[in-house]
This record gives C-alpha cells, sequence and structure tokens, in this order.
C-alpha cells in the first residue's frame, strides 16, 4: 500500500491523504498560476518542507542535547524563477524563543541547516538563505 496518494480533484486542486495518520492536505494552482490561492500550492509546501524539516531535526538534537528549541517560528518566503518555471530561491528567518543558548548548542543548531534530508534533496544551484534569530539579541 502507498504510504500517499494524491488526487486530483479538480479545478486546479490535489487532495493529497497521508495514509499513516489519515490527515489530507488540499493543494491549490497559485494566482499566478491560474489558480484560486485557496489552499497551499504544491510550491508552498515544498517550500515550508524546508523550514519544517530544519525545526525537525533542530528539535532532535536538542532534545538529544538536553534543551528546548519549542516555541522557534520560522516565516518563509519563495521566490519563483522562469524558464523552467521553478522555486528559484528560499529564504528563511527562523527566530528561536529565548536567547540563553550556549555558543555550543547555537553551533548544534546552525549545523542542521544544511544536513537536514530536504535540504540535501535540493538542487544544487537553488539559492537557500537562512537567517537564525534569538530572542532578545
Amino acid at each position: 500500500m502507498p504510504k500517499m496518494t494524491t488526487t486530483y480533484i479538480g479545478d486546479l486542486k490535489t487532495e493529497c491523504l497521508h495514509h499513516l495518520s489519515g490527515h489530507k492536505i488540499t493543494t491549490d494552482a497559485p494566482p499566478d498560476n491560474n489558480g484560486k490561492g485557496e489552499y497551499f500550492s504544491p510550491t508552498d509546501l515544498f517550500t515550508v518542507s524546508i523550514p519544517s524539516c530544519i525545526l525537525t531535526i533542530m528539535g532532535m538534537v536538542a532534545q538529544t542535547q538536553g534543551f528546548s528549541i519549542e516555541g522557534a517560528v520560522a516565516e518563509t518566503e519563495k521566490v519563483m524563477y522562469k524558464d523552467p518555471r521553478r522555486v528559484g530561491e528560499v529564504h528563511i528567518i527562523i527566530t528561536f524563543p529565548h536567547n540563553d543558548y550556549t555558543d555550543r548548542q547555537k553551533r548544534a543548531l546552525q549545523q542542521v541547516v544544511d544536513t537536514c534530508p530536504v535540504s540535501s534533496s535540493l538542487r544544487s544551484d537553488m539559492i537557500k538563505k537562512v537567517e537564525m534569530k534569538y530572542k532578545g539579541e
């Protein structure tokens, strides 16, 4: 059985089913590409998979090292390129909930940015800029 199923439901929309959990995600084409923008577009999902992966792996690192990043927020912006139409740049700002992380913890978090599985799967010519901010700094 497949782990996920994507069904075209018409009007430039798809429904993605995660079989293990039963959760569904609906996508829509963006307004600049004939859609209504009522849901995440496929390129939006691709784009937010990067900070989602980064924060998940950072959470694992934090758990292993005995600290928390709970409340960290990643703001993400994509830049679309033409010929071929694709996500050419992803800009991410990660804000952590406080600034009392040690230098060692900050280095461990920074290392995740380039080593999470989604980041490792990107085209080599795609520009990914990640800025990390700590509350109070």
